[in-house]
């Protein structure tokens, strides 16, 4: 016979009946997927453009991390974040995600350790020299900061220590894990992506050369089809998802105009990179050299569309160092960097993501620009010159003897220029209201566009790389040879068409935000035995409290008996 009425028995109904609803609990949870980020700032969280490209792989994606090894806090934090932001990307995948570490430094010998580095720095994962302190001893470890992605028989290095370079090392880890996701998220999109979206570089006005954009081209051919247009040809437009318009010297047709005005009414963009002055470091030894403005023929269109560039120079007391012959030594000229402010180093970006973290650009002879009213366009001020800039009216004199004279610095007080802008919205053709250029079709005319992008710099040689004079190699672009450093211009134009090209795409992913929060070290300094004490004798009175109020509470509950 059961006795219903047992305390045991019910005990164990009603742990049976906990069973029963945790699993059906959970079988009902699982029909349906979802991940709680409870972080401020969403820092676990997957961009849905990001989720997209995980969810419809249709194989398995391989990545190595080579950030290995025995690393100081920061570095231990970054590798953390990568593994975090993989093991996220694995989930949503749906497990094709496969992801594993490896320690470079770890290798049968010195030889085979030297080159497997060099072949991971041939594959862009450039290893990066890190200096701490162990036990008061100074320590240098080489680290690779970067993955390498595999995917249907393909791979490519990602490096992801990026950020600015005047930041500090804290500020620096921090940028680079805030670009985790979309330096991992492209790459993986670059290898997987079958519809690639075209770039054609404009060509007939005496824009840069090939050679001179090889850099370029080379980088957007991972991720776009790249091609040479010519606007006189407009059949050769209608395939083209972004046009960039590389320093153009020679003056545009009126009928070539009207097709770039027609390309960007039906919703074309385009990313002019224009030299307003005709300013050159060939002629600059010459001491009677002034630099004058181009006639390209733009300026009506680009007002229209709510920028102007203007016929100046821009100088910067932030600049890069060009070799100026200083005197004869034993007969031998000698030779000193010197600042040359006509190079200025642009390290003042909007928040956005084209810009977002991004290190140093250099400039060469740059122009400012300055807005104008354009009914329903958004401007955004891309780039700005440091506080301490000048502008010069054409003409301008260009010559490296100035270089030898003291610089003033009550001359550069014209504070940040703007020398780049980001144009969105609904732009107005040219030729509204007015007589269409001779030879050019009324048919399908528009003279209210529809929404795209324009990005307008004031500078042409941001997108030219160089060759080295004595070996004739293409140099990177961005590339300084006087101080071996590179700048972030490849970074940034790559962001920019890729702005340009993917409508709210990954490159919002550039958006994602992680908070430092530093603790005050003044502050710890003079509190810590303070909070030491806290810590130690607040839990232990906490335990004696509670030992006393439950000795007492047995002793009245228990009296009465």
């Amino acid at each position: 016979m059961v006795n219903w009425k047992s305390r045991k028995l019910g005990d164990v109904l009603w742990f049976a009946n906990g069973v029963v609803a945790l699993v059906l609990i959970n079988l009902l949870v699982s029909q349906y997927f979802f991940r709680l980020d409870l972080t401020e700032e969403k820092r676990y969280s997957i961009k849905p453009q990001t989720r997209e490209i995980l969810n419809t792989l249709e194989d398995e994606v391989y990545v190595e991390i080579f950030l290995s090894g025995d690393l100081n806090a920061g570095f231990t934090r970054f590798q953390k974040a990568i593994q975090e932001t993989l093991e996220e990307f694995r989930i949503y995948s749906h497990n094709k995600i496969k992801y594993r570490v490896t320690d470079p430094g770890v290798a049968l010998s010195d030889k085979a350790r030297q080159e497997y580095m060099a072949d991971l720095a041939a594959r862009g994962i450039q290893p990066t020299n890190v200096i701490d302190n162990k036990n008061g001893q100074r320590v240098e470890k080489i680290i690779f900061p970067g993955v390498v992605i595999s995917y249907g028989g393909r791979e490519k290095g990602v490096m992801l220590l990026k950020g600015n370079k005047a930041a500090t090392p804290e500020e620096e880890i921090n940028q680079s894990i805030e670009g985790i996701e979309y330096e991992v998220a492209s790459a993986i999109h670059e290898l997987t992506n079958e519809d690639r979206k075209r770039i054609g570089f404009v060509t007939g006005h005496g824009e840069l050369d090939s050679v001179h954009v090889a850099s370029l081209k080379s980088a957007l051919r991972e991720a776009y089809d790249v091609g040479r247009v010519r606007l006189d040809q407009s059949q050769s437009l209608q395939n083209i998802d972004v046009l960039v318009i590389a320093k153009p010297t020679s003056t545009f047709s009126t009928l070539d105009k009207f097709a770039l005005d027609q390309y960007i009414m039906r919703g074309g963009k385009v990313m002019f990179l224009i030299d307003r002055l005709n300013a050159s470091m060939d002629s600059a030894s010459s001491e009677n050299y002034f630099a004058l403005p181009y006639d390209l023929g733009l300026d009506d269109q680009l007002f229209k569309y709510g920028v102007r560039i203007n016929p100046d120079l821009v100088l910067d007391r932030t600049c890069g160092l060009y070799p100026i012959i200083t005197g004869q030594v034993g007969g031998k000229p000698q030779v000193q960097l010197m600042e040359w402010p006509f190079f200025p180093l642009l390290n003042r970006y909007a928040t956005h993501p084209v810009t977002r973290n991004l290190d140093a650009v250099v400039t060469k002879f740059v122009s400012s620009i300055d807005t104008v009213k354009a009914s329903g366009i958004r401007k955004t001020s891309l780039m700005t010159t440091s506080p301490y800039s000048r502008k010069f009216t054409a003409p301008v004199k260009v010559s490296v003897n100035e270089l030898r004279k003291n610089v003033r610095p009550e001359d550069f007080s014209d504070g940040d220029v703007a020398v780049g802008y980001l144009l969105e919205g609904k732009f107005t053709s040219l030729y509204k209201n007015r007589l269409l250029p001779e030879g050019a079709s009324e048919q399908g005319f528009k003279a209210d566009g529809v929404p795209t992008k324009l990005i307008v710099i004031g500078d042409g040689d941001l997108a030219r790389n160089d060759i080295n004079p004595r070996t004739r190699q293409l140099q990177a672009l961005g590339f300084d040879p006087f101080t071996n450093q590179t700048f972030a211009n490849r970074d940034f134009l790559m962001n920019a068409v890729t702005y340009l090209a993917e409508d709210d795409g990954l490159i919002q992913a550039r958006n994602k935000r992680v908070t430092i929060r530093p603790l005050d070290k003044t502050k710890v300094t003079a509190e810590r035995t303070k909070w030491q004490m806290v810590n130690l004798v607040v839990p232990i009175l906490l335990l004696i409290a509670y030992g006393v109020f439950r000795a007492y509470w047995r002793k009245k509950k228990f009296a009465k008996f």
